[in-house]
């Protein structure tokens, strides 16, 4: 009897001893599939908010329409905006796309709309660019390929044969993978010194928020922002896991809805970004609480999927993008913050606070003729105040500038910078070499040799 259950025993270990990562962690088992549909109401509703939202506030013209030039992404140049009434009629598209994804009709199709359209107007202008924005587009790239729609939609009602109470359970952890992602890249990027020594830049932003009622005095006091840094530090590092634990949920859920609240009422600029959070970490609940979220919500039956062997494949592909694509900023030398190379796509929220002021000079070829430039001939408020702190921005505008003046009849024209950087409370220096003709100088991946080094004296 013993031999046998030996026998088993070694039998089941070679088993396993076979199974990958995928099978250990049974991510093909099915589960239920409400905490997808729960997620593809509350992603459709607030990207529905959201679209609309811009067209009241006015910033499809003020952002996409007005402006003479806009800051593309590298490989991107051939991106720009579709005229007046085509940037109004995308974000119109947009809604509708929403409303459909919301109500899970024509899901496949009104996804793939979404994510093209969104995605298209970010790439745009690069002084638009947000952590939640982008962390919109890859939701939006997830759910194109996950069966959200298969209950509790539209969908169903003229196709019964998609019905389906379970989901496989990776369908469900991407979702939960990619929220993790977030918070776990925010709170590694908070361990610097200036964030946990300093308490910048919360020791310069709370005193802005003295006129809030009751806190609003003790925001004046150092200890105050320090409480802040390292709470905001602990909370990012660690929310996730309390979120995965089953004993820890409900109340790491409650420290979710504080931080997020806190974090809408002190810094109201950062937009729907606290209720993107406090919508998606609910995807950490099992199907039991989404399917009392749902109102009239049935489960009957269980259904599996066929198993696809390029799925562990294309999943593990997406990971690990999306674990090197944070952490690429190590390829560059020197102080992030100054460079900020490598700084956006890593998920680094609110963690600095910097302002420039950029002069250039435009020079013909033999030195003779000069122009100083007013930016504002050309930039926005917005697009300059982003431009003069950061390198690619101030490359690409000295290329536009040379352009221009070539238009003008100027040959060969030369762009001269003299830009000045305040970081983190930090006097005003120089922040690049001003004796460099910028428009001679490539956007490329490299580092920027011509960026000044960062000197850490206050």
């Amino acid at each position: 009897m013993m031999e046998t259950k030996q026998l088993e025993n070694e039998v089941r270990w070679q088993e396993e001893g076979r199974m990958g990562i995928w099978e250990r962690l049974g991510l093909d088992r099915p589960v239920s599939i409400a905490p997808l549909v729960f997620f593809r109401i509350c992603f459709g509703l607030l990207m529905f908010v959201s679209m609309l939202r811009f067209e009241w506030r006015g910033w499809v013209e003020s952002v996409y329409i007005k402006p003479r030039y806009h800051f593309t992404y590298m490989g991107f140049e051939w991106v720009g905006p579709l005229g007046g009434v085509g940037m109004h009629v995308l974000f119109l598209v947009l809604a509708l796309a929403a409303l459909l994804i919301t109500l899970g009709f024509l899901y496949r199709m009104a996804m793939v709309v979404f994510f093209l359209g969104f995605t298209y107007v970010e790439l745009i202008d690069v002084t638009t660019y947000l952590n939640h924005y982008y962390f919109i587009s890859l939701v939006a790239f997830l759910l194109i390929w996950l069966p959200a729609n298969r209950a509790y939609s539209l969908d169903v009602l003229w196709r019964p044969e998609l019905r389906s109470p379970t989901a496989p359970l990776w369908t469900i952890g991407i979702i939960r993978f990619q929220v993790g992602a977030v918070y776990v890249f925010a709170g590694l990027a908070k361990l610097n010194i200036d964030w946990l020594i300093h308490a910048e830049p919360m020791k310069t932003w709370l005193p802005a928020k003295s006129h809030l009622p009751v806190v609003g005095q003790l925001l004046y006091k150092e200890w105050v922002a320090y409480v802040f840094s390292w709470f905001g530090t602990a909370y990012d590092l660690f929310i996730v896991f309390f979120l995965l634990w089953g004993r820890t949920r409900a109340a790491a859920y409650v420290f979710v809805l504080v931080f997020h609240v806190a974090t809408a009422v002190f810094f109201p600029g950062i937009g729907l970004f606290p209720y993107v959070m406090m919508l998606s970490s609910l995807i950490f609940f099992p199907g039991e609480v989404h399917e009392r979220l749902l109102p009239f919500y049935k489960r009957v039956g269980l259904v599996t999927y066929p198993r696809r062997r390029v799925v562990p494949v294309l999943v593990g592909l997406y990971v690990l993008v999306q674990v090197l694509v944070p952490m690429r900023y190590l390829l560059y030398p020197g102080r992030l913050f100054w460079h900020e190379q490598g700084y956006r796509f890593s998920w680094r929220v609110m963690l600095m606070e910097k302002s420039g002021a950029a002069y250039f000079t435009v020079k013909d070829e033999s030195g003779e003729k000069s122009f100083v430039v007013d930016n504002k001939e050309f930039l926005t408020p917005v697009q300059e105040k982003m431009m003069s702190t950061q390198p690619d921005m101030i490359l690409r505008y000295a290329h536009y500038l040379a352009g221009r003046f070539e238009e003008r009849g100027w040959a060969e024209p030369r762009v001269y910078g003299e830009v000045y950087v305040a970081l983190n409370g930090r006097r005003s220096r120089l922040f690049i070499d001003s004796t460099v003709n910028l428009a001679a100088e490539k956007l490329s991946w490299r580092h920027y040799d011509w960026v000044l080094p960062f000197n850490d004296e206050k």
